[in-house]
């Protein structure tokens, strides 16, 4: 699945429409790969040993997806659907709100919150958030695109 929207530029965007990105499956594969690209070996992501205890007050019951997997995610459904209209990812602020195991499908999305013009470019906010296959919010925060006038 890609992203979707009915926008084709700048002037088409309107508050409320909505970004589709593609959904994501991690596996125990991918969270290691994570590990190893990121140099992130926290225990939390590939020692099932270490998992079966408590972290802190919390026990997730596994291992779990690094959280900075979300970011990536986002960061992918937003130039997915920005770089075709000449839109610029500019900023991406995200709260984690709960852990993703191998097994889950994790899915992002965008809301248009608001648009503004400047004198030397055009900018939207997006409310953006992840849900896994229940429903649950795994992630959730907001996103600035940036649309630099033609020259």
């Amino acid at each position: 699945m890609t992203p979707t929207s009915a926008t084709t530029s700048f002037e088409s965007l309107a508050i409320g429409d909505t970004i589709a990105g593609t959904p994501f499956a991690p596996t125990r594969e991918t969270i290691r790969e994570f590990c190893d690209a990121s140099l992130d070996y926290n225990p939390l992501h590939w020692d099932d040993a270490y998992m079966k205890g408590n972290f802190g007050k919390t026990s997730f019951g596994g291992i779990i997806m690094h959280g900075m997997t979300n970011f990536g995610i986002l960061t992918k459904m937003l130039t997915d659907w920005l770089y075709p209209m000449g839109g610029v990812h500019r900023r991406l602020e995200t709260r984690w709100k709960a852990p993703v195991k191998p097994g889950d499908t994790i899915v992002p999305t965008g809301t248009i919150t608001a648009k503004k013009e400047t004198a030397g470019s055009r900018w939207a906010v997006i409310a953006v958030e992840i849900k896994n296959q229940h429903g649950t919010t795994i992630a959730q925060g907001e996103a600035m695109a940036e649309f630099p006038p033609a020259r």
